[in-house]
Order: structure tokens, then C-alpha cells, then sequence
């Protein structure tokens, strides 16, 4: 009968550490971001926006990893901050498509250069090239999560 593994020592698991890098990069985007007025949830819609103008609030709050109702707060809040515009009623269906204001897009602007040099910072002790390979190799982790569900 073979005996199943446990997680082990924590220091060495590839996903206790990955959580650690996660939650130092939260810690250091919400400090920068505090003082623009922005959360995390906040800045995450702020560049899908950006990126991807007209989203729904399920693929916003798919994209953003949080749920359908904490992204419709997320927008209230960005919209009476005037940051983004939303119509009262959907042209078609229910999605209301969003898209960012001229004051979206320099908040934006500003909050990004801002979490830039968070990761600069973070990654910093690895090359360009060790960083790309990270990146590679996490998205594939992530798409293998995927198949797995």
C-alpha cells in the first residue's frame, strides 16, 4: 500500500512561497495605491478597463478575480468617483458595458507607473530572462490548474 505525501516542509513548498511572493506584492501595491484613492480591486478594473474597454461586470469580475457582486461595488465606487462610465440600462441583454473617463485614464496612468516599480522591486533580483522564464512557467502552472477543475 503506498503512502500518500503531505505538503511537508513549508519552505520548501513551490506554493506556500508563491502565496508569500503574493501577498508581499498585495501589501506593496495597496500601499501605493492607497494614496491615489485606489484598492487593489479597484486598480485590477482600472487596467482591464484600460486594456479592454466595454467589459461586463462578470468578465470584470472573472478577469479580477473576485466575485460578480464585490466588482459591482468596485464599479459604484469608481463611477461616482467619476473614473468610469456605465449606461443606466443595457442596449441589449443585461450587461452594461463599461468603459474608463479622461480622469480614468490619467488615474489610471499614474497608478500603473506606480505598481510598475512595485514589481521592478519585487522581481528585481532576477534577470529579464530568469523573469520571462517565470512567467512562462507560472501561466503554464495556471492553465494546468485549469484542466485540472
Amino acid at each position: 500500500m503506498e503512502q500518500e505525501e503531505t505538503v511537508g516542509d513549508l519552505d520548501q513548498s513551490v506554493g506556500y512561497v508563491l502565496k508569500q511572493v503574493q501577498a508581499s506584492l498585495h501589501t506593496a501595491m495597496d500601499e501605493v495605491l492607497r494614496p491615489l484613492g485606489l484598492t487593489v480591486a479597484q486598480y485590477a478594473c482600472l487596467e482591464l478597463l484600460g486594456r479592454h474597454p466595454g467589459l461586463s461586470n462578470s468578465e470584470l469580475a472573472r478577469r479580477a478575480f473576485v466575485t460578480r457582486q464585490s466588482m459591482n461595488l468596485v464599479l459604484r465606487r469608481l463611477q461616482e468617483r467619476g473614473l468610469l462610465t456605465r449606461p443606466d440600462h443595457a442596449a441589449s441583454g443585461r450587461a452594461l458595458p463599461t468603459e474608463l473617463t479622461r480622469a480614468g485614464q490619467s488615474t489610471l496612468r499614474e497608478a500603473s507607473v506606480a505598481v510598475r516599480a512595485i514589481e521592478r522591486q519585487l522581481f528585481s533580483p532576477l534577470s529579464q530572462e530568469q523573469q520571462r522564464r517565470l512567467r512562462e512557467d507560472l501561466a503554464a502552472c495556471a492553465a494546468a490548474a485549469i484542466v485540472g477543475i
